[in-house]
């Protein structure tokens, strides 16, 4: 079946508004419809705590339950293994410092270079407060993918925890996550902690799959407002002391980490981007029977769809003159993220240029400071990122190229 785009773009409000082309995915998605009746639904109709024997209160518990049951059904866990916070940094650190009570000095971290550095700062963190010691993964800076060889060496009997991330933020590049689970299980008792805040929206994810103890994502980059989500294994998650208030709830286990009032309607929106991608999945495969099976549908039809946007991308930075691509030089093991650089124009004219041609992409080092630092090129300003998602078209892809091709031009 071919990708509904019309009806996709439909569905995002901020696409109707003239003269503006969206490639600041990566730092964040525009919001869905349903995710925003969801949010006004909520606040329209009546808010209030969770708790109560009243009737606002009891929707908020219900609303509550069903966003956590929806991130559940899109990543493959289960309700009580999910918990929202204000974004995925929070949680992290959240997390890393539940985590660190039960690690001693001499105690040692894996980190990766290529991690967007919510995934590396926590942990740096921790090892200097518990005096561990902090591993690296390095990338190869011509590939843009881990050297993974180098792993069961870093691996041993005192390492606690590896920390990797699902996609870069930066180069765009896709790890082997399993395979990397598969490594350290080999090697160590270590926990594997997943950044998917770049994966989740361009593909399934599937913690059983994956392997993995711990994963969180942003919703904000997944079709809907800003929150975070955490994802833990129950058992796990139940032998964690979290840092809270003492009537905090500690059942199901991962809510011990959503410490005071929750942004419910802020649930209420992630549980209508869920809304948006069953839809989605249903218009994919109609005979999808149940929304996990729905919403893999959409996922893998997001990913396919996106998989010829980016040809048509990586076809059209080919011929830019200057340009210098960073990370996977094809669509294989990519998400539709493409960081770049072009002789002569620092990447933020670059940026400020095409911004004034009403397309909207990012430059800098977008918190990717390890990975910028490797590549050489934090006195240089970083790189120009341009990140596609599935509610761009083919046409805003070939303007961009233009748009590129015209810092060239004289009078441009």
């Amino acid at each position: 079946m071919d990708f509904p785009l019309d009806a996709v773009r439909a569905r995002f409000p901020a696409l109707s508004v003239p003269g503006r082309i969206y490639f600041d995915a990566p730092g964040g998605t525009q919001v869905c419809a349903p995710a925003i009746a969801r949010m006004v639904a909520h606040l329209e109709t009546g808010t209030a705590n969770a708790g109560g024997c009243f009737a606002t209160s009891r929707d908020t518990d219900a609303l509550s339950d069903a966003a956590h049951a929806a991130m559940a059904d899109l990543l493959g866990g289960e309700p009580g293994e999910i918990a929202f916070g204000a974004n995925m940094t929070t949680l992290t650190l959240a997390v890393g410092r539940a985590l660190a009570r039960g690690w001693d000095e001499g105690d040692e971290l894996v980190v990766t270079r290529l991690d967007h550095d919510a995934n590396v700062a926590p942990w740096l963190q921790v090892a200097a407060d518990r005096a561990m010691t902090v591993r690296w993964i390095d990338f190869d800076p011509v590939t843009g993918r881990l050297d993974l060889d180098a792993l069961p060496g870093l691996l041993g009997a005192r390492t606690r925890l590896v920390a990797v991330g699902g996609a870069s933020n930066a180069l765009g590049t896709v790890n082997d996550v399993a395979g990397i689970v598969r490594i350290v299980r080999a090697r160590s008792a270590a926990l594997v902690f997943v950044d998917a805040v770049q994966l989740a929206p361009h593909g399934p994810v599937d913690v059983r799959a994956l392997g993995c103890d711990l994963l969180a994502c942003s919703p904000y980059k997944l079709f809907g407002p800003h929150q975070g989500v955490l994802w833990g294994r129950a058992a796990l998650m139940r032998m964690l002391e979290a840092y809270k208030v003492r009537p905090a709830s500690i059942d199901p286990p991962a809510h011990r980490f959503e410490t005071g009032t929750p942004s419910f309607e802020g649930q209420a929106g992630v549980l209508g981007s869920i809304d948006y991608l069953e839809w989605l999945g249903e218009r994919l495969s109609p005979g999808a029977n149940g929304r996990r099976e729905r919403l893999g549908a959409a996922m893998r039809g997001i990913a396919a769809y996106e998989e010829g946007l980016s040809a048509r991308m990586l076809d059209g930075l080919a011929g830019v003159p200057g340009l210098t691509l960073f990370g996977p030089a094809g669509v294989e093991g990519r998400v539709p993220t493409f960081a770049f650089t072009i002789a002569g124009h620092p990447p933020h004219v670059v940026a400020a240029h095409l911004a004034a041609r009403g397309i909207f992409a990012w430059s800098g080092h977008f918190y990717a400071v390890e990975a910028i630092r490797r590549l050489g090129l934090k006195e240089a300003g970083g790189l120009v990122r341009v990140g596609l998602c599935h509610y761009n078209s083919a046409d805003e892809v070939d303007r961009l190229v233009a748009a590129l091709h015209a810092l060239h031009s004289p009078g441009r």
